[in-house]
Parts: structure tokens; C-alpha cells; sequence
């Protein structure tokens, strides 16, 4: 059998194999539950990249940011753009190391994850993203098991994405899915700063 010949099988047997687990799969009947975790950048990006994929599908989304501040990004400006499909709170007020105050930051979260619940609840979102939650639950701002309860008590039509380094094991075993990013390399360990259009 020739190289090219040995290739075709292969693919062949692959296919089948492919096919055999998309019959095999099933739909949940709910929405799912993402975690994007790690100590590498994207994170945040992969859940607006997703977020992007839902609003071409004509689907509604929710985003409650729990630690980022009032600063502009360009993701806030350009999901501005479809204010019949998104709706997002910046609740957060800055990185903890700029608030300095642990009971306005737990206030802050504690807030965020209340109308992050009110959002997952009401069936009126196809996904609600909870950026940085994770970093909220690191310095235990909120409750892993009250941040848990909330996820079941969601509408079923409702997926969640929860983002931030350092996810809670407990959250991690609930979740369908978890990515965790790694960081191989980073500019600003070589001084450089933040970039317009790439780190915000």
C-alpha cells in the first residue's frame, strides 16, 4: 500500500470514529458552564471571542465584570455597538492592589455577583459572562458555594462563563468545561507595557 494509499485509511478510520462520537453525543438541555483559568493572557479574550460567536448567532448576552475598574477597553467599545444584544455592568472598581480596602472590595463583589445572579436567572440572556469572578473568589470576596448555588439556580437556557487565575477546585468540578491558559511568555516581563488593541 503506497504512503498516499496508508494516509486515506487512516483519515478514513478517523472520520468514522469522529462521526460514531457526534452520533453518540447529546444535547444537555441546558446551557453549559466554561471556566477559563490559568496564569496566561486570554482569558477574558477567549469569553469575548465567544461572546462574539453568540451575537452572530443572533443570541443575547450578558457580562458583569467583577474586578477591572471603570477603564476604557476596546472590547467595551465595540460590543457598545449592539446594545439590543449586549448588556454589560463594570461593577468591579480596579485591581484589588488599587482599592486597598477589603470590605468596599467584597461589597463590590458581593453586588457584582447579585445582579450576576439576577442576569442568569431571568431567561432573558443565552450567556452571561462573569469576568475576573475567579480572582473574587481567590480572596475570598464571595462564598464558593454561594457563587455555586447561583449556577444551578441559572435558566436553563442560560450558558456561563466564569474567568480569572486560580478557579476554585470545587468550581472547576461543577463546570463542563475548563481551559486554563499558560503563560510561556509575557512583554511586560521585558518592560513593556500594555498595548491599545492588544492587551485592552
Amino acid at each position: 500500500m503506497s504512503t498516499d494509499e496508508t494516509h486515506t485509511e487512516k483519515m478514513k478510520a478517523l472520520q468514522a470514529e469522529q462521526k460514531k462520537k457526534t452520533a453518540e453525543a447529546r444535547d444537555p438541555g441546558r446551557g453549559l458552564v466554561l471556566v477559563h483559568t490559568g496564569n496566561g493572557k486570554g482569558k477574558s479574550s477567549s469569553a469575548f471571542g465567544v461572546i462574539a460567536r453568540a451575537l452572530g448567532w443572533g443570541k443575547r448576552v450578558g457580562i458583569v465584570q467583577f474586578i477591572k475598574g471603570k477603564w476604557i477597553t476596546g472590547e467595551r467599545q465595540f460590543f457598545a455597538k449592539f446594545p439590543e444584544q449586549v448588556t454589560w455592568h463594570t461593577m468591579g472598581e480596579g485591581f484589588t492592589w488599587d482599592t486597598q480596602d477589603k470590605a468596599r472590595d467584597i461589597a463590590a463583589a458581593e453586588a457584582a455577583f447579585a445582579r450576576a445572579c439576577e442576569m442568569m436567572a431571568s431567561g432573558d440572556y443565552d450567556l452571561v459572562v462573569l469576568d475576573e469572578i475567579n480572582i473574587a473568589l481567590r480572596y475570598d470576596y464571595l462564598d464558593i458555594h454561594a457563587v455555586i448555588d447561583g449556577l444551578k439556580a441559572r435558566d436553563d437556557r442560560t450558558s456561563v462563563i466564569l474567568t480569572g487565575r486560580d478557579a476554585k477546585p470545587e468550581l472547576c468540578d461543577y463546570a463542563d468545561l475548563v481551559s486554563e491558559m499558560q503563560e510561556v511568555k509575557h512583554p511586560f516581563k521585558a518592560g513593556i507595557k500594555a498595548q491599545r488593541g492588544i492587551d485592552f
